[in-house]
């Protein structure tokens, strides 16, 4: 009865085992499929988008040891290129979280958006920016006319911010979109901006690969 048991036992933990690998496996089909299909459709290189993910944590981290209480600042990172929004007491913290976004090696440039203000930003507010952002993405992808999946959203305090890698007619085109949006009191563009000729070389596709069965058995 003992050595049945034993080997119950051990069937019971090689299957835990194989089942956990096979787990692992499936998790990491997965991660790759989704970071996949995030790319496909984002005019970022997935190497570019894993970097802005890092900035934003890195940027993040950083103002919350430095900061503190003294300031509320968001960094979002686009094409390696920073949104800084919220509001800070002063000129010299503003100036500090600027500083600090900066020093994260691989950021191209920073758009410093904060307010110089009180921390007057209420949960009815920021609930108001969400919804306006949803509204203007939401508006973006019935357009139809223009690659919503390039353009990224930002609202802060009613003021819509555009950033993205798009033409100068899909510049264009996404402001007059958002300033549409009820409550959006302005529209900062932050986009780079590309030729056609660029987008194009940039979408084009590898023609897919033929088998050649002239010499098949």
């Amino acid at each position: 009865m003992k050595l049945q048991s034993t080997r119950i036992a051990c069937a019971v933990l090689a299957c835990a085992a194989l089942g956990g690998a096979l787990s692992g496996c499936v998790a990491a089909v997965g991660g790759t499929a989704a970071m996949v299909g995030m790319s496909a459709v984002d005019r970022r290189t997935t190497g570019t988008q894993v970097e802005d993910q890092s900035i934003e944590l890195r940027a993040g981290n950083r103002i919350g040891e430095v900061m503190g209480e003294k300031a509320r600042a968001s960094a979002t990172s686009y094409n390696r290129v920073v949104l800084l929004t919220g509001q800070a007491g002063n000129a010299t913290d503003k100036a500090t979280i600027e500083k600090l976004v900066r020093e994260q090696g691989t950021v191209r440039e920073v758009y410093n958006e904060i307010e110089v203000a009180p921390f007057t930003a209420t949960l009815g507010q920021r609930s108001q920016d969400t919804m306006i952002t949803t509204r203007v993405k939401a508006s973006l992808v019935n357009a139809k006319d223009i690659s919503s999946s390039a353009i990224k959203v930002v609202t802060e305090n009613n003021v819509v911010y555009l950033m993205g890698i798009v033409t100068p007619r899909e510049s264009k085109r996404a402001a007059e979109i958002a300033r549409g949006v009820n409550d959006v009191t302005k529209v900062v563009r932050l986009f780079d901006v590309i030729t056609e000729d660029e987008l194009a070389a940039m979408t084009t596709k590898p023609a897919p690969v033929t088998e050649d069965k002239s010499n098949g058995s």
